[in-house]
């Protein structure tokens, strides 16, 4: 193998193992000239599929069906099989899972998924690549309604920009609406230098799930990062103290795909008015997929009736072809925006 191919081999092997590690449904398998390689093949079953490959390993259903894929590429791509197979342990490995009876489609759907995602962006060698590792609902809006329960493109594509702008969070004490799997706070907490960090959501189920997040990525006994209840639209009081968030000031608060439905629209306005009371010199950017125009315009109409400005970052999604992780689609347009006070 030329110099030139062991580098383009390792990439792709990089790339594939990153996106199986993120659940992706649509993975970039290698080219047949490298799964044709013995040596290459074991390569990835050391790295995902082997008894030690994974702390947290991905649902049985999504490895039989990646490893049913992966095998019959390889089979595909073999010239010569005298000299030519099929790993013994891929195989095996295989059988394994196909004979312990994956759980059904529907049944999978219902289950949650360790997921993780690498942060290529943070890294200058390929060598270590600092992950997030999530507990997630991939499949399914949970059946209370709520969309917390897994990872949206909003939040690795403000996560990814924060990673560029890091002046913005280091050293600042965060507040993070709507958290959900808490990927954004985490990224704040571990790898950009947050002094605190609130990660708030208004959904039992979700603060009910935040703490397993934290504990999955070593943040179960850092008195950086704490999750707390906060409820659009409600005043933001003290509870047992008589200031919200015990008199701690805020400085950046963050949120993604947090305008998805215009019912709330009127609430998380209204929040952004009691946190701009509470701090006035906070910075709030969000991030917000563009599904539904009219549902966007709802939201910038909604900020100009109550005389906060709206202003587009200009921050491009990385094509697919050149994402290294976190893996995300540009089908859909994604916005960064500040709010500001008038």
């Amino acid at each position: 193998m030329t110099s030139s191919s062991f580098i383009d081999g390792r990439h792709q092997l990089d790339r594939f193992c990153r996106q199986y590690l993120q659940v992706l449904q649509d993975l970039e398998y290698p080219s047949g000239e490298n799964l044709r390689n013995y040596e290459f093949q074991q390569d990835i079953y050391n790295r995902l599929f082997a008894d030690d490959a994974a702390k947290h390993p991905s649902p049985a259903r999504y490895r039989v069906r990646v490893l049913k894929e992966l095998v019959q590429r390889i089979e595909a791509s073999i010239q010569d099989w005298d000299n030519e197979a099929v790993s013994d342990d891929i195989m095996s490995c295989l059988s394994s899972l196909i004979a312990s009876g994956a759980p059904s489609e529907a049944v999978s759907a219902q289950q949650k998924a360790y997921v993780t995602c690498s942060l290529a962006f943070l890294s200058s060698s390929s060598d270590f690549v600092p992950t997030i590792t999530l507990l997630e609902a991939r499949n399914l809006i949970a059946a209370a309604g709520t969309t917390g329960l897994r990872t949206w493109e909003a939040a690795l594509h403000l996560g990814n920009y924060l990673a560029q702008k890091p002046n913005l969070v280091q050293g600042k004490s965060v507040l993070e609406l709507g958290a959900g799997t808490g990927y954004i706070s985490i990224l704040c907490a571990r790898y950009l230098g947050a002094s605190h960090i609130v990660s708030t959501d208004g959904s039992d189920d979700v603060l009910a799930d935040l703490p397993t997040n934290f504990y999955l990525n070593g943040l179960q006994e850092s008195s950086i990062i704490e999750a707390k209840e906060l409820r659009w639209g409600h005043i933001l009081i003290g509870g047992e103290q008589p200031e919200w968030n015990g008199g701690r000031k805020i400085d950046l608060v963050l949120g993604a795909d947090l305008t998805y439905d215009t019912t709330a629209v009127r609430a998380l306005v209204a929040t952004f008015g009691d946190l701009f009371e509470l701090f006035p010199e906070i910075h709030i950017i969000i991030a917000s997929p563009i599904r539904n125009e009219k549902t966007f315009q709802t939201f910038l109409e909604t900020c100009r009736r109550n005389k906060y400005g709206v202003e587009e970052i200009e921050y491009e999604i990385p094509k697919p072809e050149l994402q290294e992780g976190p893996f995300y689609s540009d089908a859909v347009p994604i916005h960064i925006s500040r709010i500001t006070k008038s």
